[in-house]
């Protein structure tokens, strides 16, 4: 029974992550999450030990959902947070807004959207990604955060 579930098991990871996808794995590089190469406070380093900010592979950097869990509790301000926020990540990873391809938006409230859109606009240059805006499931965007953003730019 436990090597029937291991081959199955195997078979689908396979299948997800194909034979190519393998040594793309393999060869993706990891934002470095050491105490010392951490920048900002506690709460990011511990936040920074579950995942990486960022992720480069093949001339692309993947960042990691980014979330605003501080006051003034609205839309506009949590968008600003996690936008700068987005930005200081792309620059640690030597690339920059201008370069972003895609952004998925996160939105604890789709009543949100407007007053997200007022913010977001323009921050991207003159050429805005794609985007997907999505308004989560009953519990919201995880710390509290009215809005969280995660984005996949070219290097």
């Amino acid at each position: 029974m436990k090597t029937e579930r291991r081959s199955v098991l195997k078979k689908l990871f396979a299948s997800a992550v194909g034979i190519t996808g393998l040594g793309a794995v393999a060869n993706a590089r990891v934002l470095d999450t050491t105490p010392e190469k951490v920048a900002g406070n506690i709460t990011e380093y511990k936040a920074q030990q579950l995942f990486a900010g960022h992720t480069i592979h093949n001339g692309l950097v993947y960042i990691a959902g980014k979330g605003a869990h501080t006051d003034p509790f609205d839309i506009k301000s949590h968008t600003e947070i996690v936008l700068k926020e987005l930005e200081k990540e792309l620059v640690r990873a030597g690339s920059s807004m201008e370069k972003v391809l895609k952004v998925t938006v996160y939105l604890n409230d789709i009543a949100d959207y407007k007053g997200m859109n007022e913010v977001y606009k323009g921050r991207f240059g003159s050429k805005p990604p794609v985007r997907s805006t999505i308004a989560v499931a009953k519990g919201g965007v995880p710390g509290d955060s009215l809005v969280e953003m995660d984005c996949i730019a070219y290097i």
